[in-house]
C-alpha cells in the first residue's frame, strides 16, 4: 500500500517511542528511514522498525544518553555516542562537522559507540544541503569474506557521497563494498529463485546459486571491494578506537548489549578550493553532461549517480510511499515487537 511521508514518519516516530526512544531521538531516526524509504531503498526503511523496536525495549540502544562532541583540533572531533540511537548521532555529528568546515575549509568528524545508522547518505545530503561535499562511511556486521577467504571478516561497509549542484540536484553514491546487499538474497529466497554465483559462498567458501546456502557475501570487483571494505573498518573501527574486522558485533548477536558501532564524517568546503558558485555550476554541468551521454544497448539514458532515487521520489511524491502491508499492519498495530530478532542467525533461512 502506500502512504504520505508524514503518515509514514508519524508512524514510525511514535512505534519507536513508545519502545521508549525519547522524541527527538524517534523523530530523528523517523526521517532517516523515510529518507530510505522515499528513494526506495526499503531495505533501511519501515522494515526496520521493528527490529530497532526490540533493541531499545531491550536496553541495547541507550534512550537516555550522554551525548558529546569532542572537538580535538581545529577541523577535527570525536562525538560520544554512549550506546544511543545511531541516526541521532550521527546525524548532530554531521552538524557539528559542518559547522568547523565551514570556519576551517573541511572537517573530519568520528562517530563512537553508536546502533546502527541506517542509510548513511542522509548525512553526506545534510553537508550538500549546506553547499558542501559530504563523505561518510561505516562499519556494519562481519557478513563479507576477505578476497581468497572462506569465512566472513569484515561487514558490508558502506561508503556515501553528496555533492551539491546550482539547480537543487545532487550527485549522490551510497554503495555498499558489496556486490549485492544481503536484502537482494532474502528477496530471492521469498521468490525461491536462484541468485547468479558471483553474490556470495557456501559455508565452504565455494561459489553458490542457492540463496538459502548462502554463508557470506563476495566483495565487488574482488581484490578491490576487500581493500575498500578494509579501509572503510579501519576510518570508522581501528581509527576511533573501537571493534574492528570480526569483532565487530552482529545486528542480531544480543539485543540487550550496546553495538559500539563506528562512523567517520569527513566534510569539504568548495568555498576554500575553487569557490562555491563554480564548483556547484560545474556539479551540474556534470550531471547534464552524463545525461546526454550516447546509451548503451539496452539502456534509454545515462543516469547520474543519485538520480535514479530521485526519480522514485518524484514518483512517491505523487502518489505516495510504498509501504508492505504487513509493515504497515505492525506500524499501525499497539505492538511493539514481536520477539523475532534476538540472537537471530542473520544466514538463517
Amino acid at each position: 500500500m502506500r502512504v504520505t511521508r508524514e503518515d509514514l514518519k508519524s508512524l514510525i516516530q511514535n512505534k519507536l517511542h513508545k519502545a521508549g526512544l525519547n522524541e527527538d531521538h524517534a523523530e530523528i531516526a523517523a526521517d532517516v528511514l523515510v529518507f530510505a524509504d522515499e528513494r526506495g531503498i526499503h531495505s533501511h526503511g519501515a522494515m526496520r522498525v521493528e527490529y530497532y523496536a526490540e533493541r531499545i525495549a531491550k536496553g541495547g540502544i541507550n534512550t537516555n544518553p550522554d551525548f558529546k562532541f569532542e572537538k580535538t583540533g581545529p577541523s577535527t572531533g570525536i562525538f560520544h555516542g554512549d550506546g544511543g540511537n545511531g541516526h541521532a548521532a550521527a546525524k548532530m555529528a554531521m552538524d557539528e562537522a559542518i559547522k568547523m568546515a565551514k570556519e576551517n575549509g573541511a572537517a573530519i568528524v568520528g562517530v563512537r559507540d553508536i546502533s546502527h545508522s541506517g542509510a548513511i547518505s542522509y548525512f553526506t545530503h545534510q553537508a550538500a544541503d549546506q553547499d558542501m561535499i559530504g563523505i561518510s562511511v561505516c562499519q556494519s556486521d562481519p557478513m563479507v569474506v576477505p578476497f581468497g577467504g572462506a569465512e566472513p571478516y569484515y561487514g558490508t561497509n558502506p561508503i556515501a557521497f553528496a555533492a551539491p549542484g546550482s539547480d537543487g540536484r545532487k550527485i549522490t553514491l551510497d554503495m555498499a563494498t558489496t556486490v549485492q546487499a544481503w536484502g537482494k538474497i532474502l528477496h530471492a529466497r521469498s521468490k525461491n529463485e536462484s541468485i547468479p554465483d558471483t553474490w556470495a559462498v557456501d559455508k565452504n567458501g565455494e561459489p553458490t546459486t542457492d540463496p538459502f546456502s548462502v554463508n557470506a557475501l563476495l566483495p565487488i570487483a574482488g581484490p578491490k571491494g576487500y581493500g575498500l571494505a578494509m579501509m572503510v573498518d579501519v576510518l570508522s573501527g581501528i581509527l576511533l578506537g573501537l571493534p574492528f574486522g570480526n569483532k565487530v558485533t552482529s545486528m542480531y548477536e544480543d539485543l540487550t548489549a550496546y553495538r559500539k558501532l563506528g562512523q567517520l564524517h569527513i566534510v569539504i568546503n568548495p568555498a576554500f578550493f575553487t569557490g562555491i558558485t563554480g564548483f556547484k555550476k560545474d556539479i551540474t554541468q556534470t550531471m547534464d553532461d552524463l545525461n546526454q551521454i550516447k546509451p548503451a544497448p539496452g539502456f534509454s539514458k545515462v543516469l547520474f549517480p543519485g538520480q535514479n532515487n530521485d526519480l522514485v521520489i518524484a514518483d512517491y511524491k505523487e502518489n505516495g510511499i510504498e509501504i508492505v502491508d504487513d509493515i504497515h499492519e505492525y506500524l499501525t498495530s499497539d505492538v511493539i515487537h514481536n520477539n523475532q530478532y534476538d540472537h537471530k542467525d542473520p544466514f538463517a533461512k
